[in-house]
């Protein structure tokens, strides 16, 4: 299973996310690294995989492609999620595997062809339909994405852990790749991510406090 570090942008610097209240969002500097310069971050923690969110693009403030180009050659795979829009929107670079959201990819996402699909999830719903999660999954087996993310918006940054059934339910649904990120508290919520049959697990807070080991993110998978 692959081990994805997420990293949040903001202003040009990576902040910690933390239940999708983004306004609050501060620089992550108590983490793994020393800078919260994206570039210096992923120099310094040497993840083999990111997951990047351009917090400013997502919200029609600002953008952060120059910076996601760059990051994204110091790496394996960069998976990011910068807003798309429309199927235009997607960045073309080195090692980016582009990711359409839910929360802004419109409703029609049968118009965009490769990359993954970011089911953001909210107190249980997608938004911004509020359907049921697996609902979507399953619907999105006939879609043209390479594989699919389930984000626990609400959950990020709370290690708050994970629900076993729920994840049997997801996975269930769905027959391509699928990732999960949000929430993941602890190595036994990897193995149990593990068990339950997911392709990849994006995390960070876990991480930064030393509850999952820096080696295996650096290897890109759980050992």
């Amino acid at each position: 299973m692959e081990l994805i570090l997420a990293m949040d942008l903001k202003g040009g610097r990576v902040v910690h996310g933390k239940s999708g209240q983004r306004a609050g969002y501060k620089p992550l500097d108590w983490g793994c690294s020393p800078t919260v310069e994206p570039c210096g971050f992923v120099r310094s923690i040497a993840p083999k995989y990111i997951y990047i969110a351009d917090l400013d693009r997502i919200e029609g403030t600002g953008s952060h492609d120059r910076i996601i180009a760059e990051c994204a050659r110091l790496v394996s795979t960069c998976y990011a999620d910068r807003g798309c829009r429309v199927p235009a929107d997607f960045l073309c670079g080195y090692h980016i595997t582009n990711i359409v959201g839910t929360e802004t990819g419109g409703e029609d996402l049968t118009i965009y062809e490769g990359g993954f699909l970011s089911i953001d999830v909210k107190n249980g719903r997608v938004i911004p339909s509020g359907r049921e999660p697996s609902d979507i999954l399953c619907q999105a087996n006939g879609w043209k994405f390479e594989g699919c993310i389930v984000l626990n918006i609400g959950a990020v940054g709370t290690q708050t852990g994970l629900d076993c059934q729920m994840l049997d339910m997801m996975r269930a649904a769905y027959h391509r790749k699928l990732y999960w990120g949000g929430g993941v508290a602890s190595v036994n919520d990897l193995y149990m991510l593990q068990k339950a049959g997911f392709d990849g697990a994006i995390i960070a807070t876990a991480l930064h406090h030393g509850r999952i080991p820096v080696e295996w993110i650096r290897k890109g998978r759980v050992c």
